[in-house]
């Protein structure tokens, strides 16, 4: 039974999800009623958390055991002396996973509330504190220290600097504020910090704040399974078109032992200092990111380049990460979604010509991974068929290690080359209430079979560059 209503979508979207998710491959593979109960499961389970949280290690600068240890002693801070299991992932050698808690149904709502946004509240559904840009309402007569209340305002209803709240809000669960209500909204510029500290969250999750920072990168279950797809080697030169924040371009340095050339690119310039940011964290030195655009990555007048930036000289890479930007109608967890139909299918024309400038950027023999946080259709296998009818110098490729399902029918692809497609299902596992004293008795081999299907909505593709692209 879920515990939070289903995400709220525009009707329009919804329909246009709902026509990918029962077109006619499917209706006739599963029949009409399986395939609707398939996609309202879906809509209940993108508003509620992943079962656990993922940690990448970073093996550049400690081993996994150590770093694990390390974890160990941070959360048994965390929760109190609690013991929370942190596993190994059998096939990602450096992914821990942990647990999370809930939802926990006997918390006390206090008469002193706060409302934060969407995004805030999502974040502290998967175990963040409330920083003071993320609230956007409190009681008149919140003072610092007093116990409070969270809710979340999932429809951007809700004016800043009001009192109280009638609109539709979500209960996240009681927290202890770290400043009064004047002091919230007194107009300071620049007001950062936390502002709640969370105390009794629905969701128990770790928090990642500043913790063990050198070591750990927090990143959701499918987005560490794609480097590993991509399997970069020592040495090569490898290409991040899409790259911010930087967690698969630290994550390719990282497998490759540091040894080699990753390119990083994003045309925002905050997101480019937020990669160098991370790499310097991580300690990696083989990283470059570069604030440019993707889509003109191709240098046309077949100079020299200068000084190893953008734009390439075609075949240059021996690996490609194509991480779209996608409609991230996959993410986790998500209420409401306010995107109009035009937004949610903007995506398709973007991701082509990326993928097109990808293809020639891409030495012979070697390796293109396409990969999303969404879950359309349009943009994930219709893409795939898209390019494999595009570009004759492409080939599908089976995937190492395969975590996620098969991809899904409807864009004509055959039986075979679904099986090589990964696509993460949030509706493949029944929503779960996990307690700590049950968590005893489960095997470990049944909470990574979990963590593998309740996680959020992702796509990779693999494909071979089998022989040169044609000059144009």
């Amino acid at each position: 039974m879920p515990f939070f209503p289903k995400i709220s979508l525009r009707p329009e979207v919804e329909n246009y999800l709902k026509e990918g998710f029962m077109n006619n491959e499917v209706v006739s593979a599963s029949g009409k009623e399986a395939a609707e109960r398939k996609f309202e499961t879906l809509l209940n389970h993108l508003s509620h958390p992943p079962s656990f949280t993922t940690v990448r290690v970073n093996t550049h600068l400690a081993s996994v055991q150590h770093v694990k240890k390390m974890l160990l002693d941070e959360l048994q801070q965390q929760f109190n002396g609690l013991s929370v299991p942190v596993l190994l992932h059998p096939d990602l050698q450096d992914v821990l996973l942990i647990p999370v808690i809930g939802p926990r149904k006997n918390i006390k709502k206090q008469q002193c509330e706060a409302v934060v946004g969407a995004q805030c509240g999502s974040a502290v559904l998967r175990g963040a504190h409330v920083y003071v840009p993320g609230i956007v309402s409190a009681s008149s007569f919140m003072k610092a220290g007093d116990v409070i209340s969270v809710y979340s305002d999932i429809k951007g209803k809700c004016k800043k600097g009001a009192r109280e709240f009638d609109g539709t809000k979500v209960f996240l669960g009681n927290g202890i504020s770290a400043l009064s209500r004047k002091e919230i909204f007194s107009g300071l510029p620049r007001l950062r910090g936390v502002g709640i500290k969370m105390t009794e969250p629905i969701y128990l999750s770790p928090s990642f704040d500043n913790v063990l920072p050198s070591y750990l990168f927090l990143q959701n279950l499918p987005s560490a399974v794609v480097t590993h797809v991509l399997n970069p080697q020592p040495g090569e030169k490898i290409l991040d078109l899409c790259a911010a924040p930087g967690g698969k371009t630290t994550h390719i340095a990282a497998l490759m032992h540091d040894q080699g050339e990753v390119i990083a690119l994003d045309k925002i310039a905050n997101k480019v200092e937020k990669i160098k940011q991370n790499a310097l964290l991580l300690g990696l030195n083989s990283i470059k990111a570069f604030c440019f655009d993707g889509t003109k990555a191709l240098k046309v007048d077949m100079l020299e380049d200068a000084e190893g930036a953008p734009p390439f000289l075609p075949e240059s890479f021996d690996r490609i990460l194509l991480d779209a930007p996608c409609s991230g109608m996959g993410q986790r967890p998500n209420m409401a979604c306010t995107w109009t139909l035009k937004e949610v299918t903007s995506y398709q024309p973007l991701q082509r010509k990326l993928f097109s400038v990808a293809v020639q950027l891409l030495k012979p023999g070697g390796t293109l991974v396409y990969s999303t946080c969404t879950i359309t259709l349009e943009e994930n296998e219709e893409q795939v068929a898209w390019a494999l009818g595009t570009f004759p110098c492409l080939q599908l490729q089976p995937q190492e290690p395969q975590v996620g399902g098969e991809g899904m029918m409807g864009a004509g692809l055959s039986c075979e080359q679904l099986r090589q497609l990964q696509r993460f299902d949030p509706s493949a596992a029944p929503l779960q209430h996990i307690d700590l004293e049950a968590l005893r008795d489960v095997r470990a081999e049944d909470m990574i079979q979990l963590a593998n299907k309740d996680c959020i909505g992702f796509f990779i593709a693999k494909f071979l560059k089998w022989k040169s692209t044609p000059e144009k």
